[in-house]
């Protein structure tokens, strides 16, 4: 009996030590992915402006939408096709989400008409057949990209991005992703629309060489036309492409907790207030403005309230200073979607780190004075450490547009 409970044993260990790599990966929860992918780039410019090249805006939207992604979604792994300004062929665009079994593929471009200076608004794109000729030559725009590529008839089997019978291939094609490709181009559009204020042009379809061989729910992103020079300026802008890359930002988070509830009937993703979009980033979209202002000029004689740290909660901030009613002033280092300990890493060894919740959001904050002059002076200090870093006010326990806070600051130094 003894050797027979000792065999039973050994048995055991060795299909335990077997089976167990198994179960591991099994039970391991498999990153969401999504791969960013920035148009154009190196010697492709893309759609060219007064100014500026369309190259440059999708790359710094995308970047700031991976950004946005990593600082909240540690659940997602995000992939860019690129990160910096090189020619990367339409096909291995798509292979880079394919080899990364890609959950989403989210391709960004700018928008172009030429001989129109007032074409103006936002739009969603999805694989399919265009409708109209409109709708063509947006595709015939995008796929133009393979002539750069001296091989490209051979790699797109004899395709010709500017010959309308070409797009044929799309007529029939059946794309088991598209109901989710599309659903979420229409929550990027509402994004567009209410958060962050542009011209609506909706969503819709057309034969994209790049959506076409990405095996994943995918949409390619026109923010908007460089050919308007209002609509360059804004793109260019600070303001512009923070706005844009936190629009999509939200209806990204919208989707996945979509898909989580979808794939397991729950969803730890936390989504934002329907508030405008450039808060998700930057507290308002003058904010690129204050960040690079140099000291206000006070005079000696005038002396600035005591002040003491301050405590967050829910979005608000209770004051304990000899003048209340002033704007208090603070520099917003990172944000979470759950609470972080004070050795977290993320902190970087700073002390005296302070938050306060909103959006469902996690937001730390680091340095708390009534004076304008002292925190722009500590968040120099503070810069190589925290490059993202940027400037926030409070008034009578509530969050308030920095610039009217700084406004308010200059007035009471005169």
């Amino acid at each position: 009996m003894e050797l027979y409970k000792r065999y039973i044993l050994y048995i055991s260990i060795c299909f335990g030590l077997f089976i167990s790599p198994f179960c591991t990966t099994s039970i391991e929860a498999k990153d969401f992915v999504v791969v960013i992918d920035a148009g154009h780039g190196g010697h492709d410019p893309g759609a060219l402006g007064k100014f500026s090249k369309e190259k440059t805006i999708n790359l710094n939207v995308a970047l700031k939408l991976g950004k946005q992604i990593k600082r909240n979604c540690p659940d997602v792994k995000v992939v860019y096709t690129r990160e910096r300004d090189v020619f990367i062929p339409l096909g291995r665009r798509a292979d880079i989400a394919n080899n990364a079994k890609a959950d989403l593929f989210i391709s960004i471009h700018t928008n172009s008409v030429a001989g129109s200076k007032t074409a103006k608004g936002a739009s969603t794109w999805t694989l399919g057949l265009a409708k109209s000729d409109a709708n063509l030559e947006v595709a015939k725009r995008e796929n133009s990209v393979i002539l750069y590529e001296s091989d490209y008839k051979t790699r797109y089997a004899g395709f010709n991005p500017n010959s309308a019978e070409s797009y044929i291939i799309f007529e029939f094609m059946q794309d088991k992703y598209m109901s989710q490709s599309v659903h979420l181009a229409s929550l990027v559009q509402k994004e567009f629309r209410h958060t962050c204020k542009r011209a609506d042009r909706g969503v819709h379809q057309a034969g994209f060489l790049v959506l076409k061989a990405s095996a994943m729910p995918s949409i390619l992103v026109e923010l908007g036309f460089i050919s308007n020079p209002e609509e360059e300026r804004y793109l260019n802008s600070e303001a512009g492409s923070t706005t844009l890359a936190n629009g999509i930002f939200r209806a990204f988070l919208s989707y996945k907790r979509e898909h989580e509830i979808r794939m397991t009937g729950s969803s730890r993703t936390i989504l934002p207030e329907e508030t405008d979009a450039g808060n998700l980033e930057e507290p308002d979209t003058t904010n690129e403005k204050t960040e690079e202002s140099p000291e206000i000029p006070q005079k000696p004689a005038v002396a600035t309230p005591n002040t003491t740290r301050t405590k967050h909660n829910a979005g608000k901030v209770t004051e304990s200073q000899t003048d209340s009613g002033s704007p208090v002033f603070k520099i917003q280092i990172l944000t979470s979607s759950r609470p972080i300990a004070a050795n977290d890493k993320r902190l970087k060894g700073l002390k005296g780190v302070e938050h306060y919740q909103e959006g469902g959001l996690y937001k730390y904050t680091y340095g708390s004075s009534t004076d304008y002059n002292k925190v722009v002076r500590t968040k120099r200090e503070i810069t190589p450490k925290f490059k993202d870093a940027f400037i926030i006010a409070f008034k009578n326990g509530k969050k308030i547009n920095v610039q009217t806070a700084i406004e308010e600051f200059k007035k009471k130094k005169k």
